[in-house]
């Protein structure tokens, strides 16, 4: 018999066991949202009513955890996105497998993302280390209590951003809301949560390194791009526009027994690009997975 809230979470975690660590957290917090402000209504409501006399009757009408379980399973199906569906089954031509990542949404999703990588990267990594540096020793003061909250109080709102760009462009299932918090929970325990939780300090850690993993990043990937790009544009470049390849180092243009070679390399590096960024892709959404999630 379940007698509490904690009592019936544990127990829908124990139901989701084996599921996406990101829907299990977004199970969790969901079902302990609705049950603590249905149970908060009935006390409003009911003056004089006991938690202990409320609670089954609000348990017994949300579900088994068993029941909710396997909703949140069956709803995942439609809130995947399109990004982290099935592969088309492989075609047993290698070059038309090479060449049609051309067409594949997640290839491009994962390409600008390493761009959005360094972009956000900076961001974040400004952010880490100038409120890091400003919060944390004013704790030695009064005011740096409230201010340390705020601070790690948005490591959690760039944690949850975070996710929700790696769900939409590399398709790895993120969590796709905040943790609840109790209102008529103290201060004091909300700050000592967000203080003493591992997610926390794995978020921070996460915003340090997506700078110089961004830069990375957007050396490999969009480096080979810009040389594909060169290479696939040469001849018309060369030949019509008159603007030299420049491919020994000097003003001299490309022998034009060689621009048909220069052309086809880049034709072949352009899905090479994607083929890459793909592969970067989907190790940075393991990666994020592990730091930004509730285990």
């Amino acid at each position: 018999m379940v007698n509490s809230i904690e009592a019936y979470l544990d127990r829908l975690r124990s139901a989701l066991s084996g599921s996406d660590p990101a829907l299990i957290q977004d199970a969790l917090s969901d079902s302990e949202e609705h049950l603590r402000s249905a149970l908060d209504t009935a006390l409003a409501e009911t003056p004089g009513l006991a938690v202990e006399e409320a609670l089954p009757a609000l348990l017994e009408k949300y579900g088994e955890p068993a029941e909710v379980a396997a909703a949140y399973r069956d709803a995942e199906a439609f809130l995947t996105p399109f990004q982290a569906a099935a592969p088309a089954a492989p075609s047993p031509s290698l070059f038309f497998r090479f060449f049609r990542i051309l067409a594949e949404p997640r290839a491009w999703g994962a390409f600008l993302y390493t761009l959005l990588a360094f972009l956000f990267g900076m961001v974040y990594c400004a952010w880490a280390v100038v409120g890091g540096a400003v919060a944390i020793p004013s704790l030695l003061f009064i005011v740096g209590v409230p201010l340390t909250a705020l601070f790690l109080l948005s490591l959690r709102g760039f944690g949850l951003l975070e996710g929700r760009i790696v769900e939409a462009l590399l398709g790895e299932r993120m969590p796709r809301k905040p943790f609840f918090v109790s209102r008529d929970e103290k201060l004091t325990t909300k700050f000592k949560s967000l203080y003493t939780e591992a997610l926390t300090w794995k978020i921070l850690v996460y915003m340090l390194l997506q700078f110089p993993l961004g830069l990375l990043y957007l050396g490999i990937v969009w480096g080979t791009f810009l040389f594909a790009f060169a290479f696939v544009t040469a001849p018309v470049l060369e030949l019509i526009f008159h603007i030299p390849l420049d491919l020994v180092g000097t003003d001299r243009f490309t022998p034009l027994w060689l621009l048909p070679f220069v052309f086809l390399a880049g034709l072949f590096l352009l899905p090479a690009t994607l083929h890459m960024a793909r592969w970067v892709g989907k190790l940075h959404g393991r990666y994020a997975k592990a730091m930004l999630v509730r285990r």
